[in-house]
């Protein structure tokens, strides 16, 4: 019988055809008169009707059809790989077909003439410290075997990986790489094709990683590297050698971002040249892209009191008047914010922000929206700072009233909700939970958590020193069992590891710990702060204390004593949801 798969059904061209002999283009079900029922398989009798009479199992021609290797005769391989073992796979792609000097057999033979059959059985009756004998192991026939499972039983593989490490430690000291900032412009770049780039990868001698070499292998045994994710830095080195203009040029990290469609590792390969002193960081930042996208087109003279802004904002100010950098997400809000109103000023005519009149000021902030607030803030900051920076003669914002928020009520949150998170058989969702439930961190503080800042029982945040929970010490001790069972030997000094962050010295996601519960880590900070309202009855100076509020912060929630909802009652406070009091 045939051992190709039979033709599919013309009619649904889903099942294959009832038979091939005689000659039927149908399947059961699609047979005229029909669907029929197919018959048991003649060979096992099951019902899984496949063709010709058999089931899935039986027919040669099945997807699930085991059969024997082409160059090895084992039993235990697939159509799915061309009936071949992985070794003779392997063989497949380094030996040409001739006859077996042993048995006279057509197959793939090594250097030694034999086929892979001999050669196995040559390995299998071999003496440890000799060559295999491959003539008196086909003396009296060959032993068949099962595919994929042979192993090197005389630890020859060991022996070669030694000679390879003692060969490579005999090798000649690398060539010097005179390591240099210049830089030869390009008139244009015109981008090598895929193919070329990976040729020369492969081919081509690499001293960019001969000189990155040491630097690479004491960085991956240092932060316990796998062997894929050292050959993937491995072979990003070799891409962006195939691609320098001259050895010793410092490497762009745009370029290492460029080079990824053709394989390796960024963050990884980024580590190794920095360490190498032969990284050039160009790399442009989200909200500076952002910033840039929202003032394309603007007058040249808006533009730059907008960057001043947009620098004292991002970097901070150390001459006076002096002014604290403000976090990303409050520069891309205020961004977003204003961002219309600077374009509708260019459109009518203005060129400088010095031109912005009060009244005009008034009429561009929106009357109502989410963006009303950001809008506001961002305006006043601008004014505030070019004022300061004697680029505009007058603040137009001075004596306006600032938009007002609207303000929320926070809400306690369900019992069953908290519990459930705080029983989570993932242990770093569970110690997560637990660190907002009992002490009210925030998400960014949790992930900036260093294993040195809990000794004995006590987590230190910034100043002050905060006495664990018992319960958030019974899930510190299982996080931590977990985490030395799967990271043994990571050098991350951050509490929450994950299998992206182990290897370096980055901190986790903020919100990696709270994927895997129904909990929102804000709603369970806000339900904690609750909780203490409640027991306080309104202390706002304690809570501003305990959880670093600032005053209009803690009257929010101190305004909850007072809701309807609540009736003033700690009932449904997050203490008394998990049975637990903050110990603080």
């Amino acid at each position: 019988m045939s051992i190709q798969p039979p033709a599919k059904c013309q009619v649904c061209g889903i099942n294959r055809v009832a038979w091939t002999k005689p000659r039927v283009d149908v399947c059961y079900t699609c047979m005229p008169g029909g669907p029929f029922t197919p018959p048991p398989c003649r060979s096992c009798g099951s019902s899984d009707y496949f063709s010709q009479g058999q089931c899935t199992r039986c027919h040669p021609g099945a997807p699930l059809h085991i059969g024997a290797c082409r160059g090895c005769l084992a039993w235990g391989v697939y159509r799915q790989v061309s009936w071949l073992c992985w070794s003779c796979r392997w063989w497949r792609s380094h030996y040409e077909i001739a006859v077996c000097q042993f048995c006279d057999r057509e197959s793939r033979i090594n250097g030694r003439g034999a086929c892979r059959l001999c050669w196995e059985n040559a390995r299998f009756h071999q003496q440890v410290g000799r060559a295999p004998n491959l003539a008196e192991a086909a003396r009296f026939g060959q032993q068949l075997f099962l595919a994929n499972l042979q192993y090197d039983q005389t630890g020859a593989a060991r022996r070669r990986a030694a000679r390879e490490r003692e060969l490579r430690e005999q090798r000649p000291a690398p060539e010097e790489i005179t390591v240099t900032d210049a830089r030869q412009l390009l008139l244009f770049r015109m981008a090598a094709g895929h193919g070329t780039i990976k040729q020369r990868a492969l081919t081509q001698h690499s001293p960019l990683l001969q000189h990155c070499e040491p630097v690479l292998r004491e960085h991956a045994e240092r932060h316990s590297w796998s062997t894929r994710q050292t050959n993937s830095v491995v072979h990003a080195l070799k891409l962006l050698d195939a691609q320098q203009q001259w050895h010793g040029e410092k490497i762009l990290a745009s370029d290492i971002a460029a080079s990824m469609r053709y394989g390796g590792t960024m963050v990884s390969t980024l580590e190794v040249l920095d360490a190498a002193q032969l990284l050039t960081d160009d790399r442009v930042s989200v909200i500076e892209r952002y910033f840039a996208e929202r003032t394309v087109g603007l007058p040249e003279p808006m533009l730059e009191q907008l960057q001043l802004w947009f620098d004292i904002m991002l970097n901070g100010s150390s001459t006076a008047p002096r002014r604290r950098a403000r976090t990303k997400g409050t520069i891309k809000w205020q961004v977003q914010g204003m961002a219309p109103i600077w374009r509708r000023w260019a459109e009518e005519g203005h060129r400088s922000l010095a031109e912005i009149t009060r009244q005009q000021f008034i009429d561009a902030v929106p009357t109502q929206g989410s963006s009303r607030v950001h809008a506001d803030q961002g305006l006043r900051s601008v004014f505030d700072i070019l004022k300061s920076r004697k680029h505009i003669f007058a603040n137009p914002s001075r004596g306006v009233p600032g938009a007002v928020s609207n303000t929320t009520v926070p809400m306690p949150l369900d019992t069953a909700k908290v519990r459930d998170a705080l029983n989570s058989p993932d242990t770093t969702a569970a110690l997560s939970v637990a660190l907002v439930a009992f002490h009210g961190l925030t998400a960014p503080q949790i992930s900036a958590i260093q294993l040195t800042d809990i000794v004995d029982g006590k987590l230190a945040l910034g100043d002050k020193k905060i006495p664990l929970a018992g319960p958030v010490l019974t899930r510190l001790a299982a996080y931590l069992d977990e985490r030395a069972r799967t990271w043994p030997n990571t050098l991350n000094p951050h509490l929450i590891v994950t299998r992206k962050t182990a290897p370096r010295a980055i901190a986790a996601s903020r919100l990696f710990a709270f994927r895997k519960v129904d909990v929102k880590p804000q709603a369970l900070r806000d339900d904690r702060i609750l909780q203490e309202i409640f027991d306080t009855g309104g202390d706002v100076r304690r809570i501003c204390d305990f959880f670093g509020l600032g005053i209009e912060a803690a009257n929010r929630y101190n305004a909850a004593l007072g809701h309807p909802a609540l009736n003033g009652t700690s009932d449904t406070s997050a203490g008394q949801q998990t049975g637990t009091h903050d110990p603080t």
